[in-house]
């Protein structure tokens, strides 16, 4: 089957406006029961009908997908606390979607908050979690492609150097998960939401290298893009973070080794450059209101 024309033909189709909801609702549910049934969380490969039927799914009108929940990625990974948290009136569902090259990526949600992961060691400092989707267009399992170790999901922080604030320099940890042919990047960053008072974005791009002034460009408001001529894939989300977990203080003292010396002391650590437009990636769900 041409994928290509079938997705081509479902984008012609007029949707109700509450159809992605109600599929995903859906889709949501039979995972779950799915979920109950199985006696192992050992990953196995749905057979070739049901990852086509899945692949059908993936179209730029709804971008509707049988994926995991947030919740369930964080279970997953042996985090019960956070699944939780998932699920309650705290999380933000924000379900974007990117097109970049082969690939769609997805910010799916996040969450905030101290004592939801029982595997940090620091419990009572907050943290926010997010979950990244990634798959083909075509609907082929990702595996057989390439590793999750392959990609990078990083925050980053307008007014501040992609390279002086990112997963290294913050200290965030990455954990990959293989679904159904399907990754998923479930992003820790401790004191994430001292930067609030800030634009806080997720930046996912191809490779296990930091930021650079290759990938990405800073305006002189602070703001941040992808590089124009930047070649492998990427998409670059803003974070809804709540601004009243801003603490200027904390942030500060966070980013403080990685800022400019003494004889700049107080100036905001901005490099001038014109911001990237006519961007090859194509925004194909916009972020619910």
């Amino acid at each position: 089957m041409d994928w290509k024309a079938y997705r081509e033909a479902l984008d012609a189709l007029s949707f109700s406006p509450d159809f992605r909801e109600r599929t995903e609702a859906v889709l949501r549910r039979r995972a779950q029961e799915q979920e109950k049934e199985r006696s192992s969380v050992k990953f196995i490969k749905k057979p070739v009908v049901a990852a086509a039927v899945a692949a059908l799914l993936v179209v730029s009108a709804s971008a509707v997908a049988l994926r995991l929940s947030a919740s369930q990625v964080a279970e997953r990974t042996g985090r019960t606390a956070l699944a939780a948290a998932f699920e309650d009136n705290n999380a933000v569902a924000v379900n974007e979607t990117v097109q970049t090259g082969d690939y769609a990526v997805t910010l799916m949600g996040l969450t905030s908050g101290a004592n939801l992961d029982e595997l940090n060691a620091d419990l009572d400092v907050d943290h926010t979690y997010a979950v990244v989707a990634l798959e083909r267009l075509d609907g082929a399992p990702m595996g057989q492609v390439a590793s999750g170790a392959d990609y990078t999901v990083t925050p980053l922080v307008s007014g501040y150097d992609p390279w002086a604030v990112n997963n290294w320099t913050l200290g965030c940890s990455v954990d990959v998960l293989e679904a159904d042919g399907t990754w998923y990047f479930l992003l820790d960053a401790g004191q994430l939401g001292a930067f609030a008072d800030h634009t806080v974005y997720l930046a996912f791009y191809e490779g296990a290298a930091p930021p650079s002034a290759g990938k990405f460009t800073v305006a002189g408001d602070g703001s941040i893009a992808f590089a124009q001529d930047y070649p492998e894939e990427h998409a670059l989300f803003v974070l809804p973070l709540d601004e009243s977990l801003a603490d200027p203080a904390a942030a500060q003292a966070l980013v403080e080794p990685f800022l400019p010396g003494e004889d700049t002391a107080g100036e905001t650590p901005i490099q001038e450059s014109a911001p990237a437009s006519d961007s090859p990636v194509l925004t194909i769900v916009p972020a619910d209101a």
